[in-house]
């Protein structure tokens, strides 16, 4: 499979503030043609913020399959559920405006939903409240051909019992976001969309953001596309308008979310203290923590906290993912159904990106497990590179199977490093090391003086 790469007029080179490496961008070429090739998505569009700006935006593929169209950095991707985040900035910001408090109860804006007065904004931000979700399809169903405003869904789904007790549980609801949107509206009694416009996407020079409640994507963006089973690629009808408010209505360019990255990356659209409001993980109400904060997951990346979230509506998947520590950030938008290609293609700039980041000797050291790797399959061991300890696993027994299991596997189709870090006095790294039809980890173990304590391999 060829894929073809562009780079629109709206990111040339002289617009972009931080530049990669040319070898770093001949691997991300790379590394996303491959997920391209396994996944079937036609397209992606790619955005990397570095330092806390934007360093690359490039699109790969097909926007469109009838008639053929590459697609360009300049063109729009439904973005789905990663617009959770900027309703969750639009209330921090109206809160701070005095506005509203995220320990508002939502009786206060919609009073005739399910205990209203029991529930909170936040808990309706963080998927704590109890709602049932209107959307767990992973298809259109047929009632969402027709529109719908944000009340009809509300008066059906909103004044349900509640699923769990507010705050006792966790359980992903678009229903939230809904009601939450409307509290936003009712509180500042400005329309969603044009307070996100005006407070967030025209501050941060955001000028692609469409409402897709409001506007359908046009002839000049991405064309959404299913594949049942693994069958061939169709288009998609999307949803009606009205059935993304507030959850999922939001499509733009990869480098306009990227702006955002970094808007938020360098406290240019929150101030610190709702930022940190924005990305601390709630707690139910028996002290149990969660992994989501306020429209966005956080998670552990080898130390360095990792805001993330994932998006799907009718033909388009996306991942946006930010290190703010780090001032680094990697979109990945798709124009494909339930489509892999944005979960394996942020896995892979992770790997690529974080690893010199906080790991300088990276790429030394990663010739070096590979040079260990090929001796180890002819039965030979360099001993001088490993400490006592690390020479005394390497027994004739150990060395034997070694290189008779590892041997007939013949050279990886890829060798590459997963994450590194400090264990019990060493840097430890871990590898994937990737075969036909085998795929081995690897976790090396090194000294301060770089002797290798350990060299594990595993299935």
């Amino acid at each position: 499979m060829s894929i073809r790469i562009f780079v629109g007029v709206a990111v040339s080179v002289a617009c972009l503030q931080a530049q990669l490496s040319d070898e770093t961008g001949a691997a991300i070429d790379k590394l996303v043609a491959k997920a391209l090739a396994e996944s079937g998505a036609p397209a992606v569009s790619i955005a990397i913020v570095k330092d806390g700006k934007l360093a690359l935006a490039r699109a790969y593929g097909d926007a469109r399959l009838d008639p053929k169209t590459s697609a360009t950095a300049g063109m729009r991707f439904a973005i789905g559920s990663v617009s959770k985040q900027f309703l969750a900035g639009a209330i921090l910001l109206a809160a701070e405006d005095g506005k509203l408090s995220l320990n508002d109860r939502v009786g206060k804006y919609l009073p005739s939903l399910t205990r209203a007065n029991d529930i909170t904004i936040r808990q309706l931000l963080s998927h704590t409240a109890g709602y049932q979700d209107y959307y767990p399809q992973d298809y259109v169903p047929p009632f969402m051909r027709e529109p719908v405003t944000a009340e009809g869904i509300l008066t059906r789904w909103a004044v349900k019992p509640l699923d769990f007790e507010p705050g006792t549980a966790w359980q992903y609801s678009n229903t939230g976001f809904v009601a939450a949107g409307r509290v936003l509206e009712k509180a500042t009694g400005v329309p969603a969309f044009e307070f996100l416009r005006t407070r967030i996407f025209s501050k941060l020079g955001m000028q692609s953001v469409y409402d897709l409640d409001r506007q359908p994507l046009t002839s000049a963006d991405a064309a959404g596309y299913i594949r049942y089973a693994i069958g061939p690629l169709h288009p998609v009808t999307p949803e009606a308008s009205g059935w993304l408010f507030a959850a999922g209505e939001l499509a733009m360019t990869a480098r306009d979310l990227a702006l955002w990255d970094a808007g938020l990356i360098n406290d240019s659209v929150l101030s610190e203290r709702s930022f940190q409001e924005m990305i601390t993980p709630v707690r139910l109400k028996n002290g149990t923590p969660t992994s989501y904060a306020l429209g966005i997951g956080v998670s552990d990346s080898n130390g360095h906290p990792r805001l993330t979230h994932g998006g799907a509506v009718s033909g388009f998947t996306s991942q946006n993912t930010i290190w703010p520590d780090l001032k680094l950030a990697v979109v990945v938008l798709s124009n494909k159904d339930g489509s892999t290609a944005p979960g394996r293609i942020t896995r892979g700039l992770e790997a690529l990106l974080l690893a010199p980041a906080q790991d300088p000797d990276a790429a030394k050291l990663l010739e070096q497990a590979k040079t260990i790797f090929a001796g180890l399959q002819e039965g030979r061991l360099d001993r001088a590179l490993f400490t006592a300890n690390g020479n005394s696993y390497f027994t004739a027994e150990v060395l034997g199977d070694y290189s008779a299991s590892l041997k007939p596997l013949g050279k990886p189709k890829s060798f590459e490093l997963l994450r590194s870090g400090l264990r019990g006095g060493f840097t430890e790294r871990s590898y994937r090391i990737v075969f036909p039809e085998k795929t081995l980890n690897l976790v090396v173990r090194a000294a301060m003086d770089g002797k290798l304590e350990q060299y594990q391999i595993s299935e």
